[in-house]
């Protein structure tokens, strides 16, 4: 078959052209021959229904994402933020951090291993484009339910390939989740969050500036693997159907990618490039349109010139190719050889295929043929943008009404005994050392905080010892009740999970997985808790520096949970004044922070015992979350707290299981008038702390100061949880119950 190429795109307008297997809508397709001014050739059909497409464009959220902006507080902090690679925050004059997370989760359900190892790859390239070194990595994970024979499928090839390619480019994993519900039952959430640390004035640029500079390809050669990645796998629907349009996914090496890595921050330290971005989502098509379009220049590209894994490949499966570990950079004519020699020493191709004009077009020629002509903004920033129509959902108001608060209660102390293991040992409480045991969560050596902790803290200095947190955080049970609380409650679950180690926190990035937007509820469900995490950001006093949105994370009609997935970066003057969640010694007074209701919607409580999901979330009081935080940096640098740990997930029980196991020491432990609910609620803005008796009194004083609601509910010690009155439970059997459960699901 002839190439088609822009003269014979002019000379056959009325050829037809398979536009909407690619994903376009028949009036985007009429839009893009009104640019073109004439039908586009296969190559720019492939690249406008790439980059047109949801995963790209964000066409659906643009219009509710601009809160982000609207809203956000004034941060002197903030050298890089939404529309960049990755947010960038200064930490001090000279240093700085960049952090984002991402989804891969349509490629981790067709192929776990690969899908997720090069979700990795990709978040990290995202940051190595910022000018930073990669130093962590995060991993929020969500599958169906535990038993079926699905999960056992995807969660071992999902943690494996996590695990594979971390561990092989030395970063280690420092925190995440995993979690297990039956809406993500064939539509797992597979996302991956890094951060890394530059110096300030080491901050990069994607603008393809400077006509006559030279556009150059760095890293791994380019394949079949990912054409359409985007496109298809994340920007449709699962169906019956799927399997036949299903491409391959992306697969990744990341020994290359460690080399290209050393050869990215070889060239930023030595000034040599003028602009970077990294290939991901839409490859070539993505980096070449979006850095001309952000200088406002053109670029001329001989595709011939890229090395290619399969000699048989064509212009337009070159331009989607999404194979990894490659870089785009824009060198200075001068610097060119130094370029080449520097990616030579470190064993990675590098190969000049294009030049920046000053034509304001991308001009792709194949062999001399000119295959691709178009104005780069019109891809990379002028896509579709809809509003689409937005409908509560038609079941919200019964469920809201069926609420949790009204389910039979144990109320025994055998009852309440048999409650705390069964939670335990659930899915979604129990132990995940099966997961973490196969990422390395130290290597390099920086590590202060890690899994199973509320937070991962990183040493970034090692002079000074300051450190960065970083916490995960999203509960899509408490968002399907309640969008814009439940979103609000995720930051605030995260937020507080880095003030209780003692950090600052002082931006956030999120990850925004809903179903179809073409489906009414499910926008509104997005409007609500984009709103709901905007309003949050505001009160709290911290930007959203950049994330990512996945949509189509359905199967059929049937949608995942809302799930927004916000992560929140903090940052500690000195790690060794970090507070961790285990108790540490015996004696300590155990003080419990916040008020408790009998709040029980969406609990892991009415879950776990009556599959029951109805009401309404927890109350959430940022105001209180922020006073909390400021409490727990004075009690860090006063070094007055020795062990806290926030409740979430399960309350109070699983937090005094999580800590006493931690360290393997006990507690004694008075639980009021109402056992049950001062054992199982969920409310919010609320922390477990352990004091030793000498600095009671000062620790009391510092909780009255800020006006803290608590209370003394007992002492650490023994071998054993013992709530006074009730009953007791030794720490082996606490293990046993919450130690086996993912070992006898998974192997």
């Amino acid at each position: 078959m002839s190439i088609d190429t822009v003269e014979r795109a002019d000379s056959t307008p009325d050829e037809l052209q398979p536009f909407a297997e690619l994903g376009l809508k028949e009036d985007e397709y009429l839009r893009i021959r009104q640019i073109l001014g004439r039908r586009p050739t296969q190559s720019e059909l492939a690249m406008y229904s790439i980059m047109w497409s949801e995963h790209c464009s964000y066409k659906s959220s643009k219009i509710h994402l601009k809160q982000f902006g609207e809203k956000a507080p004034p941060s002197d902090r903030m050298l890089a933020g939404i529309g960049e690679n990755a947010g960038v925050i200064a930490i001090t004059d000279t240093l700085a951090v960049t952090f984002k997370v991402e989804s891969h989760n349509h490629p981790s359900f067709v192929e776990p291993h690969q899908g997720a190892a090069t979700g990795v790859g990709g978040i990290v390239r995202d940051i190595l484009a910022m000018g930073a070194r990669p130093v962590a990595v995060m991993d929020p994970l969500r599958f169906g339910a535990a038993d079926h024979p699905d999960t056992r499928r995807v969660l071992p090839g999902v943690v494996g390939g996590i695990g594979g390619y971390g561990n092989c480019l030395g970063l280690p994993n420092i925190g995440g989740e995993v979690v297990f519900d039956p809406s993500y039952q064939g539509n797992p959430l597979v996302n991956a969050l890094c951060v890394g640390v530059l110096p300030a004035d080491r901050l990069q640029n994607k603008a393809a500036v400077g006509p006559g500079n030279i556009v150059v390809l760095m890293g791994a050669k380019t394949g079949r693997d990912g054409i359409g990645g985007v496109s298809v796998l994340a920007s449709a629907t699962f169906d019956e159907g799927s399997e036949q349009r299903r491409p391959s996914v992306q697969v990744g090496d990341p020994f290359i990618e460690k080399l290209l890595i050393e050869s990215c921050l070889e060239l930023y330290e030595s000034k040599l490039i003028v602009g970077v971005q990294d290939l991901g989502g839409a490859g070539l098509t993505c980096a070449l349109t979006e850095t001309a379009a952000a200088a406002g220049t053109g670029m001329d590209v001989q595709l011939e010139k890229v090395h290619l894994r399969e000699a048989s490949m064509e212009p337009h499966e070159v331009l989607a190719s999404e194979s990894q570990e490659r870089m785009l950079f824009i060198v200075e004519p001068s610097n060119l050889d130094a370029v080449l020699g520097v990616a030579s020493v470190w064993g990675v191709i590098a190969t000049p295929i294009g030049t920046v004009t000053d034509t304001g077009r991308v001009r792709v020629t194949w062999h001399g043929e000119t295959v691709v002509d178009v104005p780069p903004g019109s891809l990379a920033d002028d896509g579709p943008v809809y509003a689409r129509p937005l409908r509560e959902p038609a079941d919200l108001i019964l469920l809201q009404a069926d609420r949790a608060e009204t389910l039979p209660r144990p109320s025994t102390p055998d009852e309440l005994r048999e409650t705390l293991l069964r939670l335990v040992a659930s899915p979604n409480l129990c132990d995940k050392t099966w997961v973490t045991e196969q990422y390395d969560r130290y290597v390099l050596g920086n590590t202060v905080l890690a899994q199973p902790e509320d937070s991962g803290i990183i040493r970034i200095d090692e002079e000074s010892g300051l450190g960065v947190a970083l916490s995960v955080d999203g509960n899509s049970r408490y968002t399907r009740l309640d969008p814009y609380e439940g979103a609000k409650l995720a930051l605030a679950e995260a937020f507080r999970n880095v003030a209780v180690t003692g950090a600052t926190p002082v931006a956030v990035t999120d990850c925004l997985n809903f179903g179809s937007p073409e489906d009414p509820a499910v926008m509104w469900q997005f409007a609500e808790a984009v709103r709901g995490l905007a309003d949050g950001c505001q009160e709290l006093g911290i930007p959203v520096t950049g994330g990512n949105v996945s949509f189509y994370n359905q199967t059929g009609a049937v949608a995942i949970h809302p799930t927004p997935i916000v992560g929140v970066l903090g940052v500690l003057d000195d790690v060794s004044q970090r507070i961790p969640m285990g108790f540490t010694q015996a004696d300590d007074v155990l003080f419990l922070l916040g008020e408790t209701t009998a709040e029980f919607s969406g609990s892991e409580w009415a879950w776990v015992t009556h599959e029951h999901l109805g009401g309404k979330p927890p109350r959430v009081d940022l105001g209180r979350e922020q006073t909390l935080a400021s409490l727990m940096q004075r009690a860090s640098a006063s070094g007055l707290v020795h062990a806290a740990h926030d409740l979430s997930d399960g309350g109070l029980a699983q937090a005094l299981v999580e800590s006493a196991l931690r360290k393997n020491i006990g507690a004694t432990v008075s639980l009021g008038s109402d056992p049950f609910v001062t054992l199982f609620s969920e409310s919010a803005s609320r922390i477990l702390v352990a004091v030793s008796v000498g600095h009671r009194q000062a620790f009391e004083a510092l909780v009255t100061e800020h006006e803290i609601p608590h209370s003394v509910i007992g002492v650490t010690g023994g071998s054993s949880l013992v709530f006074r009155d009730q009953f007791e439970i030794p720490l082996d059997e606490l293990r046993s119950a919450w130690s086996e459960t993912l070992p006898k699901l998974f192997g």
